[in-house]
């Protein structure tokens, strides 16, 4: 339960095959609950669209089922919001549940290859993420966004179907304007890849497949063509890497789909262009721009992970 009770609950089921979650009217007569059962598993982007839809309150606020959160997470949430009204979507300290030790994330961090992942994750939970900062984009696991900006840049990209959909959200949102607030006494704990796996086919064919999406999109005029060869550079390594770990099919895959589709997100690309609101420099703050970035956020994550141990 909630510290702030002042809210409703849309859960988009998202093609189960049982009726459990319908039976939670009856369990919780009191809850302002709305219930969508899909047919089939239609992807996180388009599910999490149907609730924003469904949802009549300001803010939208985004909960994955693997993810639990404090009893004041919400109000918290909320308090920052009202605080820092120069922010219009907002960041959770998330906690990896099986090891609550070490974080899971705290906000997102975007490279300028087109790579992204999760700020300090595995990094000592008491030692990191304690101060509330600006972040380029928030995981949709647990983050909070202001409704109306939300529906205005249009969502998820429902073509995504799931995995890089929030990162690509979160630069759409800057490209308009918008800014993201990690709030570090919003806690939830975060199983993470509970349903596909860390390293399944499903994870590195759509994370592989979607940030070359999101590079393509969202990377504005003159930046593109600087760092395109940088992005080209880094497929070109996850390509070869993955073929070495025994994921050559689902990576060929990826990439085909990812240039098979490019005219369809260029023509996404020239709409949000065009609704840039900020310029080259102010998105360009926000990135991580060291060509060896992507390396060393890798090995200061396995080190901490080993130092825990």
């Amino acid at each position: 339960m909630q510290t702030d009770q002042d809210f409703e609950i849309v859960i988009i089921d998202n093609g189960s095959t049982d009726e459990g979650v319908l039976e939670l009217q009856g369990i919780y007569p009191d809850l302002k609950l709305a219930i969508n059962k899909l047919t089939a598993n239609l992807g996180f982007a388009v599910a999490n669209n149907i609730g924003a839809q469904l949802a009549s309150g300001e803010w939208i606020v985004l909960l994955n089922a693997d993810a639990y959160p404090e009893p004041d997470w919400l109000e918290n949430l909320l308090k920052a919001a009202e605080q820092n009204p120069q922010y219009n979507f907002f960041s959770s300290r998330q906690i990896q549940y099986n090891d609550p030790h070490l974080l899971d994330g705290a906000g997102d961090e975007y490279h300028v290859s087109g790579l992204a992942w999760r700020r300090f994750y595995n990094h000592v939970e008491k030692e990191y993420g304690l101060e509330q900062t600006e972040v380029f984009g928030a995981c949709a696991a647990a983050a909070m966004y202001r409704r109306e900006d939300f529906l205005k840049v249009g969502g998820f990209d429902e073509d995504y179907f799931s995995y890089f959909e929030d990162v690509d959200l979160s630069f759409r949102l800057r490209l308009a304007g918008g800014r993201c607030l990690y709030v570090p006494n919003a806690v939830v704990h975060h199983v993470g890849s509970a349903s596909t796996g860390k390293l399944s086919d499903f994870v590195v064919y759509y994370g592989h497949r979607n940030l070359v999406w999101t590079f393509f999109k969202n990377m504005p005029g003159s930046l593109f063509w600087v760092y395109l060869p940088l992005h080209l550079l880094m497929n070109l390594f996850f390509f070869v890497s993955f073929i070495l770990k025994g994921k050559g099919s689902a990576i060929l895959r990826s990439k085909w789909d990812a240039f098979r589709m490019l005219p369809r997100i260029l023509k996404k690309r020239k709409q949000i262009q065009a609704s840039r609101k900020i310029s080259y420099q102010e998105i360009l703050a926000f990135m991580r721009k060291g060509t060896l970035d992507p390396y060393w956020a890798s090995r200061q994550r396995k080190l901490e992970s080993n130092r825990k141990a």
